[in-house]
């Protein structure tokens, strides 16, 4: 039986190079996500203060907050909270 994936939330801004970057990562992965602009959408900053947010990129998966995009630790964070590499 398959397992179910955690719910991915990168909060982001269209100008952020590691958003970018963390954004390709995960789509040469096929590790949906939903995407969140921060600075564009009201609902989506108050999200990610709510979050704890300070900078960007911010990726909550299931419960658990990954600040930035270190491309070396991100497999085992991911794994760690529940994602099927």
């Amino acid at each position: 039986m398959k397992q179910k994936q955690p719910r991915i939330t990168l909060y982001s801004t269209s100008g952020c190079a590691h958003c970018r970057q963390l954004k390709q990562w995960l789509q040469q992965r096929r590790i949906g996500f939903q995407e969140m602009d921060v600075r564009h959408n009201a609902r989506a900053f108050k999200d990610f203060q709510r979050q704890g947010g300070r900078a960007v990129p911010l990726l909550i998966v299931g419960g658990q907050k990954i600040q930035g995009f270190d491309p070396k630790r991100l497999p085992a964070q991911l794994r760690k909270a529940g994602v099927n590499l």
